[in-house]
């Protein structure tokens, strides 16, 4: 019995130690495998301005200055990580709900870092040097989202999708809206004879128009119509003289209707020596009052095929 014993506790012995050994090294691939997934749930993006920005992981509170971003966050899902959004925020119509910050001249730092956010997506020069920099020095990472054109678009998605983590969603928005661009293209006909004038702010106000480099130009182009007043580079004012002048096919204007008066296009037709305009006679006049023409977000697809149907559809556009 004794040597029994005596052979029992050498064994046991040993097989505490490997249990113990074993349990280490398994406490130890544990620590590295969590470290590793934490290294592999950093973000690290290149914004609009090629300023490089990394954070420990997607972004889980978001304040964003401009319309079009808030857009791009809830059309990849993340609109649920929106904890504060500048006054001209409009769309979609839950983003009312996210509290309102002030921005440009009147932003104030402090109300913003009292809404706790890890990011804080801006455009370009939206804000001062001084303001980007009190932001950065409180902890908030300030990411510049700029796009000038369709493709900067795609790149404004992809950016924000690698901030929140939703790379796929943002993927699948982009080639939906590259999809939707190369079907029209496609199917539209025009060979640039026929022209449209953007009207971006109405008679009573003084005319001003979307020129070259604008969105607006940039989809008339795809299908198939000039921009009248493509020697306008941006946006740009002009003379109820140049309009008459230049005789646009199509006029489409994007002047807000709070449902009291003529409509934009009624203001349009009424307009003294407009008759002879031919968007007038034929009563080619289209209201896009939603910004689907002239926000740099997702909707510029919807906004496409508004313009298309317009174009080549059959009928009045009221």
């Amino acid at each position: 019995m004794k040597k029994f014993r005596h052979a029992v506790f050498p064994v046991m012995a040993a097989f505490c130690m490997v249990s113990a050994a074993f349990a280490g090294s398994t406490l130890m691939a544990g620590a590295e495998e969590a470290q590793t997934e934490e290294t592999s749930a950093a973000v690290t993006v290149t914004d609009m301005k090629g300023r490089e920005i990394t954070l420990e992981k997607p972004a889980e509170r978001v304040v964003a200055l401009t319309a079009s971003d808030c857009e791009i966050l809830y059309a990849i899902g993340a609109g649920d990580k929106l904890v504060g959004r500048g006054t001209y925020c409009d769309y979609p119509e839950e983003v009312l709900e996210v509290p309102e910050v002030a921005s440009g001249d009147d932003t104030n730092i402090e109300e913003i870092l009292a809404l706790e956010p890890d990011v804080l997506l801006m455009s370009d020069m939206a804000q001062t040097e001084e303001q980007v920099a009190r932001l950065e020095d409180a902890g908030v990472r300030v990411v510049v989202s700029e796009a000038v054109d369709i493709e900067g678009v795609y790149d404004a998605i992809e950016l924000i999708g690698a901030l929140m983590g939703q790379e796929e969603n943002a993927a699948a928005l982009v080639g939906e809206m590259q999809d939707t661009f190369a079907g029209l293209q496609e199917k539209a006909d025009g060979d640039g004879s026929q022209t449209v004038y953007f009207e971006v702010s109405p008679l009573e106000y003084g005319l001003w128009t979307a020129g070259a480099n604008t969105f607006m130009d940039e989809i008339a182009n795809m299908l198939g119509v000039k921009n009248c007043f493509a020697d306008v580079d941006g946006w740009g004012e002009i003379s109820e003289e140049q309009v008459l002048e230049r005789n646009p096919d199509f006029i489409v204007t994007i002047t807000m209707y709070f449902g009291e008066g003529p409509t934009p296009e009624e203001e349009i037709l009424s307009r003294a020596g407009w008759e002879n305009v031919t968007a007038v006679k034929n009563h080619k006049i289209l209201n896009l009052q939603n910004d689907e023409l002239s926000r740099p977000a997702p909707r510029l697809a919807d906004g496409a095929q508004l313009l298309y149907d317009f174009i080549y559809g059959d009928g009045d556009a009221q």
